[in-house]
């Protein structure tokens, strides 16, 4: 499973360790991913997605049909 959100498409940023001499290495900067367990009313069951917590704060406040089909996400199969 990748690093990246199922609803948002979030995934990894590239950046930079700067160390205090100012040498620049690559790095990765992650999403928080959380694995939630997340209500769906017309389903009439609960669905198990890997979500940012920022997807997880507009969730509450859209709900989870929502987003999914603005995602073009198909919820049975989860």
């Amino acid at each position: 499973m990748s690093r990246k959100c199922q609803l948002t498409g979030k995934k990894a940023n590239n950046g930079y360790a700067v160390s205090h001499s100012h040498r620049r290495t690559k790095r990765l900067q992650h999403v928080n991913l959380q694995n939630k367990r997340v209500w769906w009313p017309e389903g009439k069951r609960f669905v198990r997605l890997r979500l940012s917590t920022k997807a997880i704060k507009t969730l509450e406040k859209k709900g989870i049909g929502v987003m999914a089909k603005e995602a073009g996400l198909d919820l049975n199969k989860f």
